[in-house]
């Protein structure tokens, strides 16, 4: 019962948030000091009207996946094609839509990731 235990807890442990995981998504990996805005998590509140321009694999792809989960700016450059620029006015355009919660993750506290005991 013992081991039950102990792995149940250090499973509650390292599942308690996910938003410290991408607050520490970048320091963990000895990433430079994350410019200022990277502290941010983003999440689809409701899908938005986009113009045909705008309604490309790629951004529809983030779209999705930022409607099922939160992720930071640093994730979305190092994980999608969308060019940086493209995804910065893509962002403003979405928060000033309203169709984006901005989270910011200095409100979190920072935990690294759990390592297994062997």
């Amino acid at each position: 019962m013992g081991k039950v235990y102990e792995a149940l807890c250090e499973l509650a442990r390292r599942t308690s948030t996910s938003f410290s995981e991408l607050r520490a998504d970048s320091t963990l990996r000895g990433d430079p000091e994350p410019a200022a805005g990277d502290g941010l998590i983003y999440r689809l509140r409701h899908w938005p009207t986009m113009p045909a321009s705008h309604r490309t694999a790629d951004v529809l792809r983030l779209l999705s996946l930022m409607s099922n989960r939160p992720v930071n700016r640093n994730w979305m450059v190092n994980h999608t094609r969308v060019a940086p620029e493209r995804l910065d006015r893509l962002l403003e355009r979405l928060v000033a839509d309203g169709s984006l919660e901005v989270i910011d993750s200095s409100r979190f506290e920072a935990t690294p990731p759990a390592h297994p005991q062997r």
